[in-house]
């Protein structure tokens, strides 16, 4: 992604954040994927295995199942051990639950946005915003 390009994107769960970019083609199941004591990525099958999503910017084609992963997430962002966002190709109902119950019951945010997701490269530091119209604007800062 070239300092230059922004994009805009659809939030699932409304917020601000930067990290950099932890950038996966394959998609991440949370419920016995993540640890969320620690961040870590735990699925032995999943090639980001051993690396950490805390405070990171997520970038994955969507989540994986199961609906347990909702219930890790929120866990995970609790701990603050949650990436500090997440930008999907595609929407995923699981993930957004578990963002959405941990705005509500924790009051900690992290944004959940549907965007493209091409040429957005591991290392990147990422930026969400709220646009003025309201959409998420994702740029490389």
């Amino acid at each position: 992604m070239t300092r230059s390009v922004e994009r805009s994107g659809t939030f699932q769960l409304a917020g601000k954040a930067e990290g950099q970019a932890l950038v996966f083609s394959q998609s991440l199941s949370f419920w016995g994927g993540i640890d969320a004591e620690t961040g870590e990525i735990i699925d032995h099958s999943h090639p980001g295995l051993g690396q950490n999503v805390a405070g990171k910017i997520l970038v994955m084609p969507s989540g994986r199942g199961s609906s347990s992963s909702s219930s890790v997430l929120a866990e995970a962002i609790r701990r603050g051990t949650a990436p500090a966002g997440i930008l999907l190709q595609r929407p995923d109902p699981i993930l957004a639950v578990g963002a959405i119950v941990a705005e509500f019951l924790y009051g900690i945010s992290m944004p959940l946005v549907v965007c493209e997701v091409a040429g957005i490269v591991p290392g990147d530091d990422i930026a969400i915003d709220v646009g003025a119209d309201g959409a998420a604007v994702i740029r490389k800062v």
